[in-house]
């Protein structure tokens, strides 16, 4: 019997009550016996470190209703939400059509206006409309969203990745079948604790930095392994995080650029740093009207990351050319099992052969493998800086990726 599978695109940053309720939702809603996450890796969309680290994150997930996760490449994480939401429909799309149907969480809950509004969003003629909106002193989502419709939903950011899913499941003709569900408690960024038990990722984050109990806002699993991860030193530290950036813009060169960046904006960030005293500090010092605070912090995550305009290029033609497996329950192990001879691409548990498998993958394909090479390269530099971020780090070789199994959760 053949397994059926419904997609899921994620952060868990870290995983809450409110990710266990997508999970069981999606399974019911969709009738499928698989629940796939793509899920990214140690740095998340909004341009910073995640919490703890990859593995754990997907344990969590993988012990409450998750079967499969799938690490959704470091460039594309840390991006904006039509790239974020481009490499995580089409890492789903590798597993169609054995993966039918894609669930994400959205304001209202409702299928066809954001179906309306990512059709508006396609026929957009120009930027000219956003511009006039900048200039009344609007952030950059609120300028597109009332540039795009007089909706109030447009500007909400999971209204926005479920347009952005959306489009890209249209772009790539796929066969997946998306259905969104609302999302319960309080907003992504909102950092109440008053939301009948859905507390968002924002608040709980708050909550352990502040050393607060997080018991109820997590499920049982979940919290024991936060707060064991909180005591034995294996959360990220702002202040580790503050001064390597800070390091990173001290030391550019006018002519210096960054993924993201406007031009001309090294001598900006070497100034902010010169006087900036946090992260946060840093982060106000650079922030322009035109460009989000999560933006500006993307800008600062690539100063370090060597991504570039065409590396995104690539990844956007053709696809993440390798996809990384950070864990399975013995039901997503079947799922894995029925489909992976069907694959377009090899499926890693670890970078400790890759160099082989990807050469024996892509014989005869120079620039995909080359493509692939460079992505494993930023993946393993972008993990070795993750550990300095830890205090209580005690793993040895930096190296994580190349000696960090694939979960399997029975």
């Amino acid at each position: 019997m053949s397994l059926r599978a419904v997609g899921l695109i994620t952060e868990y940053n870290p995983f809450h009550t409110g990710h266990a309720y997508h999970a069981r939702q999606a399974r019911e809603l969709s009738g499928a016996e698989v629940v796939v996450a793509v899920m990214s890796g140690h740095y998340v969309q909004r341009g910073e470190p995640a919490l703890v680290d990859k593995w754990r994150r997907a344990e969590m997930a993988l012990r409450h209703g998750v079967d499969v996760v799938i690490e959704l490449p470091f460039p594309l994480a840390c991006n904006s939400a039509p790239l974020f939401a481009r490499g995580g429909v089409e890492i789903l799309n590798a597993f169609a059509p054995a993966l039918d149907s894609l669930c994400f969480g959205s304001e209202q809950g409702e299928l066809e206006p954001l179906q309306a509004l990512a059709r508006n969003w396609q026929e957009r003629p120009s930027d000219k409309a956003d511009a006039s909106h900048l200039r009344q002193g609007k952030t950059f989502p609120q300028a597109r969203g009332e540039s795009v419709s007089a909706s109030t939903i447009a500007d909400q950011p999971n209204t926005i990745l479920g347009v952005s899913y959306l489009r890209v499941l249209d772009d790539l003709n796929s066969t997946i079948q998306p259905f969104t569900i609302q999302r319960q408690g309080h907003g992504y960024h909102d950092a109440g604790l008053d939301g009948g038990g859905f507390a968002s990722a924002t608040a709980i984050r708050q909550q352990m930095m502040q050393g607060n109990s997080i018991a109820g806002l997590v499920p049982g699993v979940a919290e024991t392994m936060l707060n064991d991860a909180q005591q034995s030193g294996m959360i990220v530290d702002e202040g580790r995080w503050f001064a390597m950036l800070a390091q990173a813009c001290l030391t550019l060169e006018e002519q210096d650029t960054s993924y993201l960046a406007p031009p001309g904006w090294a001598e900006r960030m070497l100034h902010a740093a010169v006087n900036a005293r946090s992260y946060q500090e840093l982060v106000d010092a650079i922030k322009a009207r035109h460009l989000t605070r999560t933006r500006v912090q993307r800008i600062l995550c690539h100063l370090l990351s060597g991504v570039d305009d065409a590396l995104i290029d690539q990844l956007a033609q053709w696809g993440t050319p390798y996809l990384t497996l950070l864990g399975a329950t013995t039901r997503g192990e079947a799922f894995l099992s029925q489909t992976r001879k069907m694959m377009d691409r090899p499926v890693l548990g670890n970078l400790s052969r890759v160099s082989v498998r990807l050469r024996q993958f892509y014989a005869g394909q120079p620039e995909k493998l080359a493509l692939a090479q460079r992505l494993v390269a930023i993946e393993d530099r972008m993990t070795r800086l993750y550990t300095l971020l830890l205090p209580g780090w005690q793993g040895g070789a930096r190296q994580w990726n190349y000696y960090q199994d694939a979960l399997r959760i029975s």
